[in-house]
């Protein structure tokens, strides 16, 4: 499950589209353009996991906390601290936590780039807009440049007024589809250093597994 995390949460600096229609670009850059003027974000999320070959559904929440390649994100049992060198990943039930080497670079989507994701490497189309729960919201298709990428598309919902990410849906080689929904996005919230480590005090007893 922390994979599928990992990989989905790789969503603001230079743009590189290529061979994308102007509306998705256009919409694209102004995400990009209000994303670019956060300091930190932060947001919770709900997941959901449709496994078509096992017939099984999986739903999640969580909440990350991102400042530049920093990040704090906590999912059901499991919490994954970077402060942008080191990685510290918690899991509740055993009270272990492992470290390795911050990885910032994985095949897809990562907790430092989950709002950002779209900005290299994809074909992009603007799909449809609707209109839920009285707000519009724009969507577009991304299709990876690269046919090894482990998914085929990746489907943003963006709120056209805010030009904020709403959600993402991922559809994998493999027949899964993984949904992300932005439950609640905070710009700019305060952040420290303790924010992005690990203080093994606060955890009794926990077992360090040190994979470095």
């Amino acid at each position: 499950m922390t994979k599928k995390i990992i990989i989905f949460l790789l969503l603001l600096t230079q743009i590189s589209f290529a061979q994308k229609d102007n509306r998705s670009q256009e919409i694209l850059k102004s995400v990009s353009a209000k994303y670019k003027t956060f300091k930190s974000v932060s947001a919770t999320f709900r997941l959901q996991i449709d496994d078509k070959k096992s017939k099984t559904n999986q739903t999640q929440n969580g909440s990350i906390l991102i400042n530049g390649d920093k990040y704090n994100l906590s999912i059901t049992g499991q919490q994954i601290i970077s402060d942008g060198k080191t990685s510290w990943t918690y899991l509740k039930d055993a009270n272990e936590v492992q470290v390795n080497d911050a990885q910032n670079k994985v095949d897809g989507i990562s907790p430092t780039n989950i709002f950002s994701i779209y900005e290299k490497g994809f074909d992009s189309r603007f799909a449809e807009e609707k209109t839920e729960g009285g707000k519009s919201f724009q969507y577009i298709d991304l299709k990876p440049l690269d046919k090894g990428k482990p998914y085929f598309k990746i489907q943003l919902k963006i709120n056209k007024s805010e030009k904020t990410i709403s959600g993402a849906t991922v559809h994998n080689n493999n027949g899964s589809i993984i949904t992300y929904t932005i439950v609640k996005f905070t710009p700019n919230p305060a952040v420290k250093d303790s924010d992005f480590s690990f203080d093994s005090k606060k955890y009794p007893g926990v077992e360090v597994v040190d994979l470095r």
